[in-house]
């Protein structure tokens, strides 16, 4: 059991902080910085939804959304945005489910398979949010570290050049941290789970075999010696 509570409180963990990089991956601004070693007046960030431009001395940030999602856009963008989305979703309800699993929390205490079983679910779903995450993100990053490598190559320059920021790495380490937490969801609970169904069973048929009226019948045994008085009571009694 306690092997169990401490598998169950490390996946959470890892849960709670790989939904939180996720989301926090697909709304912030940084996922291609600029590269360029001489431009030292200002920070420029692109990420899924817009740029931002900071100044290097006051700190003041400006940021520019991008067109309608409706516009044309690059097919990097439109991907990365809805991979990124779906892993979103599939972690924060991967996490709920595992929050509800938790032994600790008092839901469906008496049934403790059931509870084993939304663990388990909750695992399946961060396992597959982690596969939309972490293609997205590595997709990303190895398009933008093509594109300025192809550009290096050919010795062109268009003013400023990027390299992936942080918000990528956010993507990166959701998205293993997903998939960590996925893992010792699934497999190491599973093992649980059939150790817990075999003592359910293994209770139930000692229950079914004490308990039940044939066996208690089929029990029951009269002494073989009884006199004819005996017999007459009992059968007085049995009416």
């Amino acid at each position: 059991a306690g092997m169990r509570f401490f598998l169950q409180y490390v996946g959470c963990f890892f849960a709670f902080f790989s939904t939180g990089f996720l989301i926090a991956s697909t709304w912030t601004d940084c996922w291609m910085v600029n590269a360029d070693d001489s431009l030292e007046v200002s920070t420029k960030c692109r990420g899924l939804w817009w740029e931002c431009v900071t100044n290097v001395f006051d700190g003041i940030q400006t940021c520019d959304e991008y067109d309608s999602i409706f516009a044309e856009h690059p097919v990097k963008l439109v991907l990365t945005r809805a991979m990124m989305i779906t892993a979103d979703i599939l972690a924060g309800f991967g996490f709920l489910f595992l929050v509800l699993g938790l032994d600790c929390v008092k839901f469906l205490p008496d049934e403790p398979l059931i509870k084993l079983r939304i663990c388990l679910v909750s695992g399946v779903m961060l396992l597959i949010a982690g596969l939309p995450g972490i293609t997205g993100s590595v997709w990303y990053a190895v398009d933008v570290y093509v594109e300025r490598s192809s550009l290096v190559f050919h010795n062109v320059f268009l003013g400023i050049q990027y390299k992936f920021g942080w918000s990528c790495w956010l993507g990166m380490a959701g998205s293993l941290g997903c998939f960590l937490s996925g893992a010792l969801l699934t497999c190491c609970m599973y093992v649980f789970r059939e150790t817990s169904s075999g003592r359910l069973h293994s209770a139930y048929s000692l229950r079914k075999g004490y308990f039940s009226p044939g066996t208690i019948v089929t029990n029951v045994h009269l002494p073989s010696s009884q006199t004819a008085t005996a017999k007459m009571y009992a059968v007085d009694t049995r009416v």
